[in-house]
């Protein structure tokens, strides 16, 4: 199938999809073209891969196959095509709709064309006798089919704005769930320190922390610790710069204190431009509390390590000192077996040197 069908037949069966809330003002063009054509009927259609559809109320239904389609000439031709006599045109008059009693006699189709060309239908006249049409008649047609097609593709567009606004709806209730819902505190904060918005996580800890009720539009230092805020300041003013750090941080409110995980990033618009602070803070004491529990253990065990090494160098150098009297006296000579457990017993001194070694780095 060529490229340029394939795109008209997407831009047909965006059409169909969609259900139109202007039916009057369609039914008001059809019977105004009808009415200048001199005519009993006319009627919109679009032409399918296979199918002729035809406006009915609010929606397009399935008229005729293509192959039986007066109107699938005027796509064909993306031109005004009038047939005075039906009976007459090779192309049609063996056509169920021409054949039939009381069958079509005339008929006059302007193409409706969209803004990028696609031919995706037309509005047709038609007539029970053979006729003809004036010029200004045919202009007329071709006016009001390009009136159609722009209400068609406004209908079109504004279906497919109404679809993204739903997209875009839930996916804000999404995220606002889950910007509500999370542990961690989310702030931005303004290039002057106003806050512009915040989660109940930071809600909840302003409040219990300093007893501030938060609000947006409130300057930061309403709330933010005196003896924090010099710390607090520059660490916007890096943000600010474009900067991004994370740190971790022990704060004291008076009766409780806790430790937390603080990140600063800038926040920028869709230009890239900085406008302000994300602040965001993560309660990381648990985390902390099992790292300090683990550092005092390792501390524990390796001071019983160091006194047991200790303790077991004892008989080590007792054994050495006596294996050094018996050298002097050059038993080794007589006794070679002597030599292997010098040897035996220098390595287990030496492994318990490396053991008390270790443990005096890691206190």
């Amino acid at each position: 199938m060529p490229y340029q069908e394939l795109k008209r037949l997407e831009a047909v069966n965006r059409f169909l999809q969609v259900q139109l809330n202007k039916q009057e003002e369609f039914k008001e063009i059809a019977q105004l073209a009808a009415d200048i054509c001199g005519v009993p009927s006319a009627f919109i259609t679009l032409i399918g891969e296979d199918t002729e559809f035809m406006l009915a109320d609010d929606q397009f239904v399935f008229s005729s196959g293509r192959d039986q389609s007066f109107c699938h000439f005027v796509v064909e031709s993306k031109a005004v095509m009038i047939v005075p006599d039906t009976h007459t045109d090779l192309r049609i008059k063996d056509y169920a709709a021409v054949t039939r009693e009381a069958g079509i006699r005339f008929y006059a189709g302007a193409p409706l064309t969209t803004h990028d060309g696609h031919t995706l239908g037309s509005l047709c006249v038609i007539d029970q006798q053979p006729g003809e049409i004036t010029q200004i008649q045919k202009d007329m047609l071709e006016n009001l089919a390009s009136q159609v097609i722009q209400l068609l593709e406004f209908e079109s567009n504004l279906h497919y704005l109404k679809e993204q606004y739903l997209v875009a709806k839930k996916l804000e209730l999404k995220m606002n769930s889950f910007f509500e819902s999370t542990t961690t505190s989310h702030l931005l904060i303004d290039r002057d320190l106003k806050v512009i918005c915040y989660n109940k996580a930071v809600e909840i800890f302003i409040k219990k922390a300093y007893n501030v009720d938060m609000y947006q539009g409130i300057d930061v230092q309403q709330f933010v610790d005196a003896a924090y805020m010099p710390e607090f300041l520059e660490n916007c003013r890096r943000a600010l710069a474009g900067e991004s750090f994370k740190r971790e941080r022990l704060l004291n409110f008076g009766e409780y204190s806790m430790w937390c995980l603080i990140s600063y990033d800038p926040a920028r618009n869709n230009e890239g431009e900085i406008i302000g602070i994300s602040y965001n803070s993560s309660d990381i004491s648990k985390r902390m509390a099992s790292q300090e529990m683990a550092l005092t253990q390792q501390r524990k065990l390796a001071h019983i390590a160091y006194m047991q090494s200790h303790e077991f160098r004892k008989p080590v150098a007792s054994v050495k000192g006596l294996i050094s009297l018996l050298e002097l006296d050059e038993h080794h000579v007589a006794y070679p077996l002597l030599s292997v457990i010098k040897d035996g017993i220098n390595m287990i001194d030496d492994r318990i040197i490396e053991i008390v070694n270790f443990t005096v780095l890691n206190e």
